[in-house]
Formats: C-alpha cells, structure tokens, sequence
C-alpha cells in the first residue's frame, strides 16, 4: 500500500515518485488540491499511495493549459461524479482559448518576420516594406502580455 516500509509516503518519497518539489505538495495542500496527510507519530506528513496518481494528473492537466483554479473545479466535478457533459464543456472552452491563442501567435509571428524581412534598425520609423507602422497588438487579445 504505501512506501517502503509498507506505510504511507513520506513526502521526499511522494515528491520523487510524482515528479513534483517538496514546496508543490505543500502548496497544493495549502490550495486545497490534496487533502492534509495524517500525520506519523514523529509529525511527519504520511500520504496515501494513490496521492501519486492525482499529482501526475494534476501537472498533466497543467499541461494542457489548464490553471490550477480550473483542476481544482475539474477534480470537485469528478469527486461528485457529475458525468461527462461539464468536464467535456470545459475541455472544448480550454480549445477554444488555445486556438485563440494560437490565431494571435500566428499574427505576431507574420509581423515579426515583416520586421526581419525588412531589416529595420529602428521599432520607432520600422514600416516593415509595408509602408505603415508596426501593427498594434490587441491587449485584450488572448497571448498578449503587454
């Protein structure tokens, strides 16, 4: 069932085998993602074996653009096992934000390879041989830090 010793994980021992630092489990204990271990009689933290599988899936998912706020409501629907419509919502509005994503990425893109084609020296007085300035970017458009 658990570690080693056959108890639970320790949590180097459950940072280790999920890929994760000490300082992201407690962060993710103090989210509320995974629930506060037991506790030894020593006071060190004892994670069930299973708490494995659900950090891995919380990076993956982290992976796939979601934030942890948005895993946190995923795994609450899951707990409650409310069916698959709301997580399949979910997952088509996370496509639609990364399509968005890439729409503005492929526009940054084309404008910059304006800017290389053109050879400018100057961001100022670049027209790019497009005879008008460097095109604004949209801060509202997805992708955009500013």
């Amino acid at each position: 069932m658990g570690g080693v010793n056959g108890r639970g994980l320790r949590t180097g021992e459950l940072a280790d085998r999920a890929g994760v630092n000490v300082q992201t489990l407690r962060y993710y204990e103090r989210r509320g993602l995974l629930a506060a271990p037991a506790r030894r009689p020593s006071g060190q933290r004892e994670y069930p074996e299973d708490t494995v599988r659900l950090l891995r899936t919380i990076k993956a998912v982290q992976r796939l653009g979601f934030t942890l706020a948005e895993i946190e409501e995923l795994l609450t629907l899951s707990e409650h096992r409310r069916g698959t419509g709301e997580l399949h919502r979910r997952a088509q509005a996370k496509l639609a934000e990364i399509d968005a994503r890439i729409d503005h990425l492929t526009q940054v893109r084309q404008t910059l390879l304006a800017v290389v084609a053109a050879d400018c020296d100057s961001l100022t007085n670049c027209s790019c041989g497009l005879a008008r300035p460097l095109p604004e970017l949209d801060p509202d458009d997805p992708g955009d830090d500013g």
